[in-house]
């Protein structure tokens, strides 16, 4: 079989056009917004960057005003609302998730398939059309208080066939608009992310080491965490990555399920860019949550390495 590596020509054909799209339309945006971050507002809503002092050499805008207006208290604990909101979130996916993919891992073989599409299958809608169905879930006068609302009506009239009275009137909970909603909608959005990596790792993991385990007298729980949860925790840590990562940086979930205690910092972020037309500061928060994307991946990457012994930082 001949090397790809050696097909220079070949290779600069089929990978042209992904480069060149990587490039265009990823590479070259991300670089604008970047030195937007370090221009200003003008009076009217203009930005001024670097970009314009090509026009005007004369005026030069390049300063850190508003990464240091980034990390005010005001934003900061916006910052620290959406990583907190994004933890709980993780930990709680992970905690349906892990579950979910043993299950459909260690499940007949007829019955994966069937299984994983309805774990993807909401990836076949739109997520604003998912998020309206929430809210039509989770509203006063929604599916979640009407089922409650006949569930109490079947036991007050069983209670006062008894002799015992009818219940008070059913009052609605109030179940939208809130951060406990944004949690459920992430945690719907993320769910798919944390099973499918988990799914894969467990249906190759070898089940000869859970037999033996079994076999040398360790019980079903104690097998669990010592030795099935061990094999798949680079599978755990990516895919809880994954899921922080999205939950952190999300906007429709809290802009649509959560209200004014919910504000997360990509509702902060688009908020400067579509209403205060304060292009600057929104790109700073932006690079800010970059940043600490980055810095996660790079935690993550160095994790591996060690685990593996590949590198000793």
């Amino acid at each position: 079989m001949r090397d790809w590596r050696k097909e220079k020509a070949a290779f600069t054909i089929f990978a042209a056009p992904g480069a060149f799209w990587l490039l265009f339309f990823f590479t070259l945006p991300l670089i604008v917004v970047w030195i937007y971050s370090f221009g200003q507002r003008g009076p009217q809503g203009q930005t001024y960057s670097l970009i314009d002092s090509l026009r005007d050499p004369g005026n030069i805008v390049f300063n850190l005003v508003n990464y240091a207006r980034a990390i005010e208290p005001v934003y900061l604990g916006v910052f620290w609302k959406s990583i907190w909101i994004a933890a709980i979130t993780t930990a709680l996916t992970l905690a349906v998730g892990f579950p979910l993919a043993m299950g459909i891992a260690f499940a007949p073989q007829r019955w994966k398939n069937p299984l994983l599409l309805l774990v993807v299958l909401p990836f076949f809608t739109n997520l604003l059309v998912r998020t309206y169905a929430w809210v039509a879930m989770l509203q006063t006068k929604g599916y979640v208080n009407l089922g409650l609302e006949t569930v109490r009506g079947w036991a007050s009239g069983l209670s006062d066939l008894v002799g015992l009275g009818p219940f008070s009137e059913f009052q609605p909970l109030e179940l939208l608009y809130n951060v406990p909603a944004v949690i459920v909608g992430l945690i719907y959005v993320g769910l798919p992310f944390l099973v499918l990596p988990l799914y894969a790792t467990l249906e190759k993991l070898d089940r000869s080491y859970l037999e033996a385990s079994l076999d040398l007298g360790a019980g079903q729980l104690r097998t669990f965490f010592s030795v099935l949860i061990p094999l798949a925790l680079p599978a755990v840590v990516s895919g809880t990555l994954l899921t922080f990562i999205l939950a952190l940086g999300t906007y429709l979930t809290p802009d649509r399920l959560g209200g004014t205690d919910s504000e997360m910092i990509g509702n902060l972020i688009a908020r400067q860019f579509l209403t205060a037309r304060d292009w600057p500061f929104g790109a700073a928060l932006s690079f800010l949550l970059l940043y600490a994307t980055f810095f996660f991946l790079w935690l993550r990457a160095t994790m591996a390495a060690r685990s593996q012994g590949g590198v000793d930082l």
